[in-house]
């Protein structure tokens, strides 16, 4: 989440410094409980801009409404779709108008397919600028957030022309499992990582029990590299 000016600009210098491509950060944070953290909205998103003149790291943030879809054609690099709207036909179908990229999140209990049709709803509409992303899924287990679906990067990548990136982050809601995750869903094949990073993650408004510090960052940015040329790829 995009909690203050301080605290996204850190991370956006810390993140670029250490490899990062993108900048992804909540402005407007869909929450299980209507009294969570729901983000700081329309000033995050200027704050995301700031970070982005700073770091010059394009910016990927989610958007929650149709009716807002100018000012993140604005002020977003890349729109994403959360898992919660990953079947909000509506705002897909106005998204498949734009030229702007898409991050569609594969939704908390959605199928391959069901992914792919939400996929086609912006296809349709003429943007084909679309990245899918496994974040897990929901199943009986309740260890980890969500149960991890590595075998979906290579069914998509026989199903479908379309990049896949993978969140081990959401899928697991565990720091100390995102290392591996990522390792794995590179050797699998995944196009990108969505990787949560803050500065104090004790101190988080959203989700700070899954983000690593910057120092864990940097780290796995250097083992990353050494998985990706075993397999013949880059970071």
């Amino acid at each position: 989440s995009v909690e203050s000016e301080e605290q996204i600009i850190l991370v956006a210098n810390e993140v670029k410094k250490h490899g990062a491509g993108f900048l992804r950060g909540g402005a407007f944070k869909p929450r299980t409980s209507p009294y969570s953290f729901q983000g700081l909205k329309y000033e995050g998103l200027d704050l995301l801009n700031e970070a982005k003149e700073e770091t010059g790291l394009p910016v990927v943030t989610e958007i929650m409404s149709p009716c807002d879809i100018p000012k993140f054609v604005e002020k977003a690099d890349i729109i994403q779709v959360g898992a919660r709207n990953m079947q909000n036909f509506d705002l897909l179908k106005e998204l498949g108008k734009i030229d702007k990229p898409i991050l569609l999140k594969r939704g908390l209990s959605a199928t391959i397919e069901e992914l792919l049709m939400s996929a086609e709803y912006i296809m349709a509409g003429g943007n084909e600028k679309v990245i899918l992303c496994e974040r897990g899924i929901r199943t009986f287990e309740t260890y980890t957030r969500n149960t991890l679906d590595l075998s979906m990067v290579p069914a998509i990548k026989k199903l479908s022309h379309l990049p896949v990136v993978v969140d081990p982050s959401h899928a697991t809601g565990k720091w100390w499992m995102v290392e591996s995750l990522s390792k794995a869903a590179i050797a699998v094949g995944a196009d990108g990582l969505i990787i949560e990073v803050h500065n104090d993650p004790k101190n988080a408004l959203c989700d700070g029990a899954q983000s690593i510090k910057p120092e864990v960052f940097a780290n796995l940015m250097d083992e990353l590299k050494v998985i990706a040329k075993a397999v013949g790829r880059e970071i």
